[in-house]
């Protein structure tokens, strides 16, 4: 068998640790009867991409193997394989739960590039263990050579009853009246956030309304001193450490929450997304992510990346269990423990903080400025869904299960959650649907409302 190796990466992520990732992983391959066909080295940009590619021009390759050794968009992956027709294997790393910085966000590559290759038709095979993990090579060695992957059963899906199918009703017609926000477009690389308006409204009835980031620059820039500061004073109030931060970077920061909120006011918005970075960061000078947790605090839903049907989503599990609701990225998952980790940098809103914790000021992981929030989520019943555009489909995605008390498990807002499912059933169903790697979450169980809406929205669903 002879295979081709590339390993992907993002420079804004740990290099260090992603190098030795690959280099182990490379090892494991030293493990089986193979041609090598690539190094460990690795590829953090299309230049790069290209000239891999040109080392196996010509050969006959058997597989593709992309060890995606640290986060990078759907790009590189997407660019790999789209330059050869052998079967293609994504492989993933999970990471230890530090409380720190997210260091590879692993699965959350494999989670964009799956999205565009199962809507393209692209067959893909993947695997997410550690190099060290025992399983790790015969696991390999399966989806290279093309073994069958166990599928479970489809899961028990809740028959809606009366109360929940008149609670579903009450939501479309609201639905119906509701505008979200697109603030920029969304990142290069994140087609998951992408959203044609037309198809959006027909799917869900919720008109989605486009405005440039500079429009909300603008409307930030002239917030009024008095403005900010009472601002900076109600964040005090919600956050230890506050001073901590650089002030100046804090103060763009609030005015990015300023201009939300009139741009909000003034449209008549029911939830906004907005292309957070890197521009609100490297143009602006602040972070977006505590401002639009604030929002959803009010009663806005907010989310990141200009993600349109993140904004749906959140908003109708808002008001289906009237909280506030956070969209999230799924970053590790643990096959024995038997949890995963929704994490997204500081974008939680703080009601959803354990008790037992205070929440902090800090700066985001990768561009160092303020303001986010940093706290584990509180245990409780969560329900987990997704307006989704998968496979080329319009469908919803409804899953649950238990958020429990844990260590804040990466840096940022994080929560652990024991799902209703085995975490493996619940990956195989994220990579083999090819699903967005943005996930609403909120607390209380309305699994059978989401069954009942999609019945009447005529929306297939996908149980998580």
């Amino acid at each position: 068998m002879r295979v081709g190796v590339a390993a992907i990466a993002r420079s804004t992520f740990d290099i260090e640790l992603a190098e030795e990732v690959a280099a182990a992983a490379f090892s494991v391959l030293g493990g089986l009867d193979a041609e090598l066909v690539g190094s460990p080295d690795l590829l953090l940009d299309t230049d790069a991409v290209e000239v891999a590619v040109a080392n196996w021009a010509g050969a006959e390759l058997d597989a593709l193997l992309v060890l995606q050794a640290s986060f990078a968009d759907s790009t590189l992956a997407v660019s790999l394989a789209e330059n050869t027709d052998a079967p293609l294997v994504l492989w993933a790393f999970p990471e230890e739960r530090t409380g720190e910085r997210l260091r590879l966000n692993s699965l959350c590559g494999i989670n964009l590039a799956g999205f565009v290759l199962k809507g393209r038709s692209r067959p893909y095979r993947w695997l997410y263990r550690h190099p060290s993990d025992p399983a790790a090579q015969e696991e390999l060695r399966g989806a290279l050579e093309g073994f069958p992957i166990p599928r479970a059963s489809p899961p028990d899906v809740p028959r809606p009853g009366p109360a929940a199918s008149a609670r579903a009703s009450e939501v479309r017609k609201r639905m119906s009246e509701a505008t979200v926000g697109i603030i920029g477009e969304h990142p290069a690389g994140f087609e998951p956030c992408g959203y044609d308006s037309h198809r959006l409204t027909a799917t869900t009835g919720v008109v989605a309304e486009g405005v440039s980031l500079s429009g909300l620059f603008d409307r930030s820039e002239v917030a009024s001193e008095p403005e900010v500061e009472s601002l900076r004073q109600e964040a005090t109030g919600l956050l230890d450490g506050l001073d901590n931060v650089d002030q100046d970077a804090l103060s763009r920061s609030l005015r990015l929450h300023i201009g939300l909120r009139g741009l909000i006011d003034e449209k008549g918005w029911s939830a906004v997304a907005t292309r957070c970075w890197p521009e609100c960061f490297t143009e602006f000078g602040g972070a977006a992510c505590a401002p639009q947790a604030l929002l959803s605090d009010a009663g806005v839903p907010a989310c990141c990346e200009a993600d349109a049907y993140g904004g749906v989503t959140a908003l109708v599990l808002q008001w289906l269990t009237d909280s506030p609701a956070f969209v999230a990225d799924l970053v590790e998952m643990d096959h024995v423990g038997g949890t995963g980790v929704f994490w997204h940098c500081g974008l939680a809103p703080l009601s959803m903080a354990d008790p037992e914790v205070v929440p902090v000021a800090t700066v985001h992981s990768n561009r160092q400025k303020p303001l986010l929030s940093e706290f584990p989520l509180k245990p409780g019943r969560v329900t987990i869904a997704r307006f989704s555009q998968s496979a080329g489909q319009q469908r919803l995605v409804v899953g649950g299960g238990e958020m429990v008390r844990a260590p804040l498990a990466f840096s940022g807002t994080a929560g652990v959650v024991h799902f209703d499912r085995p975490v493996g059933e619940v990956l195989a169903t994220v990579m083999e649907e090819g699903l967005e790697h943005h996930y609403g979450i909120a607390y209380g169980d309305v699994a059978e409302e989401l069954h009942a809406l999609a019945g009447q929205l005529g929306l297939p669903v996908v149980s998580l």
